[in-house]
C-alpha cells in the first residue's frame, strides 16, 4: 500500500507539479563560484568549484586569473589546463584562436586587463 505522502506527490505530479524543491539561485553551486570569484579567495574558489560538476570555461578562466595572483608558482599548469579544455570544448577553434589564446595567456600575469579581455572574446 502506498503511503499518503507519495500519493500526494503522484497528484502533484499529474497536475504538472514538481516533487523537489528549489534552491534559490542565491544558494545554487554556480551562485557561489561567481561570488568566490568576485571575492577573489581562492581557496573560496575552489570550494566553491569542486561542487560543480564541470565549471564552465568563462568561469575556468577567471580561476585562472585568480590563480596568477595568489599562486604565481602554479599559474602555468592552470593555464595550461585551460587551453586544453579550450581547443576540446568550443566549436570551431582554430590553430590562429589557440595562438591568440596562448599568447594572451602568456602576456596575462604582465598586461592581465587586455589579456582577460582577448580571452573573454574567444571564449564567448
Amino acid at each position: 500500500m502506498r503511503s499518503t505522502r507519495s500519493r500526494r506527490v503522484t497528484r502533484g505530479l499529474a497536475r504538472g507539479l514538481c516533487e523537489h524543491a528549489f534552491v534559490s539561485v542565491k544558494g545554487g553551486s554556480h551562485a557561489r563560484l561567481k561570488r568566490a570569484l568576485d571575492s577573489g579567495n581562492l581557496t573560496l574558489i575552489r570550494s566553491a568549484a569542486a561542487e560543480l560538476p564541470q565549471v564552465p570555461l568563462e568561469d575556468a578562466l577567471r580561476i585562472c586569473l585568480a590563480v596568477g595572483k595568489a599562486e604565481p608558482e602554479t599559474y602555468e599548469r592552470a593555464v595550461v589546463r585551460w587551453l586544453g579544455r579550450f581547443c576540446l570544448e568550443r566549436r570551431g577553434v582554430t590553430l590562429t584562436s589557440v595562438r591568440v589564446a596562448m599568447e594572451a595567456l602568456e602576456r596575462l600575469p604582465s598586461s592581465p586587463d587586455e589579456s582577460a579581455a582577448t580571452l573573454r572574446r574567444l571564449v564567448r
